[in-house]
């Protein structure tokens, strides 16, 4: 179904079947969500993507032997949207959920040395499912633990659909709160900073809400993480192009889009070098500035708003042992401008030693420093926090950077969010950045590309079959039910 690059096979190759035609521009996985639910729900759809793979920004490389992930993505049991994808990709077994929440946090920097603590959940109803690991959580104060726990309460009594929240920010709102720095960093900036990308203060109060309340406060189970225990282009570029052809799209890498314009007849030209193809129904599901060069005019009241929706880089180091150096799948840093540090080495398919990823979000400080300083300013954090990897040989350093990986979540950014529908009938919107009431997450990447479909559906007279892609019923075969993010990206 992909057209090998240099082909002159035509896009709107003759043998395609009959019907109303929409067209996909972005092959992320807010674009292959929407394809999959366009085609499901027997419309004739091409995908287009200008990268050679699909995954966006969730996606592999080879250096040597070893597979890399450009960056580690989390996501959580609430994230019922996601769950659907990967059932949909048939990727569920290989992105597991823990059976229950569980993060190791290390503080070494401690006078009586390093410290370990856990957030972990009991088996027992909302909020009593972590009251004894906040009371046990030795990284705070026993007054600090009782404040956390009464703005928790203050938290969830917030109504996320009250606007005034967005032009608050988070940190603020803490401190009115009685949140001391400490707490803001040992608890809310630890999960904060990982799922929004952006420090309490610089984060929307509506946003970081949305967060807390979903991920820690709606349901015992909702914040047991998942991950990937193979590379991410297994999910979301084979698995992922597997089930695009079997559902009859068209996918095109190696595909620029060059322009979008209507007809007089109601129908879309998409540009591409040397193609024009005709479309009932056009999705962008690509960055906002993307997006805003593609708008036709009069598309939306106000396209500047795409350009003042900012973003946020994202650095991860990438750490070769000659041994084991830790023994856990992951842990969360204090006292370290390490933050999170994931086991990679089974799914690197390393062999000998251990292959270490550090995710370091709210990274504008680091994103653009050599190598040999991120070298030299990291690896004794490492053997400070890691006892075992005092000693250890490094085989390999070296560092992946995305300086756009999300938008960034300041307060007033809900005001530029925009939905899905434009005022051009037959286009629309999909992407993170698009006004899902989610941070920039893969959960609100698929979300924004079911509500896509749905737009595009409804405005071709197509229903959407119930069961695909719903996230308000029932997830997807095997997983529990949950009341209602990725957690890391």
């Amino acid at each position: 179904m992909t057209r090998p690059t240099g082909s002159e096979e035509p896009l709107t190759g003759g043998d395609a079947p009959a019907g109303r035609h929409a067209v996909v521009v972005g092959g992320g996985i807010a674009g292959a969500t929407t394809a999959l639910a366009l085609a499901d729900a027997g419309v004739r759809v091409t995908l287009l993507e200008g990268r050679p793979r699909l995954g966006g920004l969730a996606f592999s490389f080879q250096r040597g032997d070893l597979t890399v992930d450009n960056g580690q993505h989390v996501y959580l049991r609430c994230c019922t949207a996601y769950r659907r994808l990967l059932d949909r990709i048939e990727g569920a077994a290989l992105a597991p959920l823990q059976n229950r929440l569980d993060v190791p946090v290390i503080d070494a920097d401690r006078p009586e040395g390093r410290r370990l603590g856990r957030l972990r959940r009991d088996p027992l109803p909302v909020p009593l499912h972590l009251g004894r690991s906040l009371a046990a959580y030795p990284h705070l104060s026993l007054a600090e633990r009782a404040n956390v726990g009464r703005a928790a309460l203050a938290l969830k009594g917030l109504d996320l659909a009250d606007p005034a929240l967005d032009d608050q920010d988070f940190g603020s709102w803490l401190a009115a709160h009685g949140q001391s720095p400490r707490a803001v960093e040992a608890l809310w900036d630890l999960v904060g900073v990982a799922t929004l990308n952006a420090v309490a203060g610089d984060a929307s109060l509506a946003l970081a809400a949305m967060v807390f309340k979903t991920g820690l406060l709606s349901d015992p189970g909702a914040a047991d993480i998942g991950w990937a225990h193979v590379p991410l282009g297994e999910l979301h570029d084979r698995l992922t192009r597997k089930a695009l052809d079997s559902a009859g799209v068209r996918t095109e890498v190696r595909t620029r889009v060059t322009s979008v314009s209507p007809r007089g007849d109601g129908s879309w030209s998409v540009e591409v070098p040397g193609e024009t193809l005709d479309a009932d129904a056009v999705v962008l599901a690509v960055p906002q500035r993307e997006a805003h060069g593609l708008l036709p005019a009069g598309a939306l009241d106000d396209p500047g708003r795409l350009l003042g929706i900012g973003t946020a880089p994202i650095l991860n180091l990438h750490v070769v042992y000659d041994r084991t150096v830790l023994t856990s799948p992951f842990f969360a840093a204090l006292g370290s401008p390490l933050q999170w540090v994931f086991d990679r080495t089974r799914a690197s398919g390393l062999r000998e030693g251990q292959y270490l990823a550090v995710s370091q979000s709210v990274a504008q400080n680091d994103i653009d420093e050599p190598v040999a300083v991120l070298r030299e300013r990291y690896l004794p954090e490492l053997e400070r926090l890691l006892p075992r990897a005092r000693g250890a040989g490094v085989r390999d350093f070296f560092v992946t950077r995305e300086r756009t990986a999300t938008f960034a979540p300041a307060p007033g950014v809900g005001r530029l969010r925009p939905g899905a529908r434009t005022k051009a009938p037959g286009l629309y919107l999909a992407g993170a950045w698009t006004a899902t009431g989610w941070p920039a997450t893969m959960e609100g990447a698929v979300r924004s590309g079911v509500g896509a479909a749905d737009a595009a559906l409804s405005g071709l007279g197509r229903p959407r079959p119930r069961h695909l892609f719903a996230w308000d019923g029932a997830p997807g075969r095997g997983a529990p039910a949950p009341a209602v993010r990725e957690g890391l990206r």
